[in-house]
């Protein structure tokens, strides 16, 4: 049993501050009681962490009552996008590929930012990459939400007028972190149930010189990133080192893809449900410590540039 400490960067971790205006993520509409005590469906939301609809208050029949469309608290419970939605325009331009993956061509799924750090699953085929990018919501920090009536044309009636809770400026504070265990390593075999491409003899090969020439790509430092394959990749620390088929990246292509992504996140911006954010700072830690995120408890802790090799969780054994 090879069981060598793991020392050196662990996660990439960071924090982000956006700005924006309006509301870009709705929840919809939402049962809630009305001026005449009944319940209502003509009011939208948009997603309030922590936000519920119920008043508290309970009839004798057992009849939960709604709260009124004013009665929320933006403090206690916060404008927020969903992690989802942000992962979603961050890889936008390549957000319907996976419609059309299958055996044949999933290797150039893998060779992309889509299959090395946004993850995938591919239904027909089962074959699937967990991310190795952790995000959070997307928080606000202002509150300037408000009541908003609207009315549609025609004929005046009671359907005739429908409700928003609207917002003017948003600023919104979000974490999110980069492992280097998920990241540094692509399975391409069934034992351990993550597979993300089904290989034949001589095909591991291939699909590792696709994956370097992608990240070579990238590259804009001059580094040697190598993707390499090996029929027995075993993880640091198990009992047996028993292995799989796999690719191994090194040092320069783990540092080449930390840089595309963390620029991708630092130039992402939403446009939509005539609304917008846009991010305008983005704090980043070299994490080597074995505290995650420790840039949530304290920013004088953090690294802001790598001061260590990445950690290495997985070795090449012969068999």
């Amino acid at each position: 049993m090879k069981n060598e400490k793991i020392t050196g960067i662990r996660s990439i971790d960071f924090k982000i501050v956006a700005k924006g205006h309006g509301v870009v993520n709705w929840n919809g509409p939402t049962n809630l009681q009305g001026e005449d005590g009944k319940t209502v469906d003509n009011h939208t939301l948009p997603k309030l962490r922590g936000y519920s609809n119920l008043s508290g208050r309970v009839k004798e029949t057992g009849y939960k009552y709604r709260k009124e469309p004013t009665d929320i608290d933006f403090k206690k419970t916060p404008l927020y996008i969903s992690q989802n939605c942000v992962r979603h325009h961050v890889f936008k331009a390549q957000a319907f590929d996976l419609h059309y993956a299958d055996r044949k061509n999933i290797k150039h799924v893998l060779a992309s930012i889509t299959g090395l750090v946004r993850g995938f699953v591919v239904p027909a085929t089962q074959n699937k990459r967990t991310s190795p990018l952790l995000l959070e919501d997307f928080v606000d920090q202002l509150g300037n939400g408000n009541f908003e009536q609207f009315g549609q044309a025609g004929e005046r009636d009671s359907s005739s007028f429908y409700s928003k809770t609207t917002f003017g400026d948003t600023e919104y504070i979000s974490y999110g972190s980069i492992s280097i265990e998920q990241l540094q390593f692509i399975s391409l075999d069934k034992k351990f149930d993550r597979e993300a491409m089904e290989i034949k003899t001589g095909e591991g090969e291939e699909v590792a010189k696709l994956v370097e020439e992608y990240m070579t790509s990238l590259d804009t430092k001059n580094l040697s990133p190598k993707a390499t394959f090996h029929e027995n990749c075993v993880r640091n620390g198990t009992i047996f080192e028993e292995g799989e088929n796999g690719i191994i990246l090194n040092d320069d292509a783990i540092a080449i893809l930390i840089e595309e992504t963390l620029r991708m996140l630092n130039e992402l911006s939403i446009r939509q449900a005539k609304s917008y954010m846009y991010v305008d700072e983005m704090t980043v830690d070299y994490n080597d410590s074995t505290q995650m995120m420790r840039i949530k408890k304290d920013e004088s802790l953090i690294s802001t540039e790598p001061k260590n090799n990445y950690a290495h969780y997985f070795y090449a054994k012969e068999k």
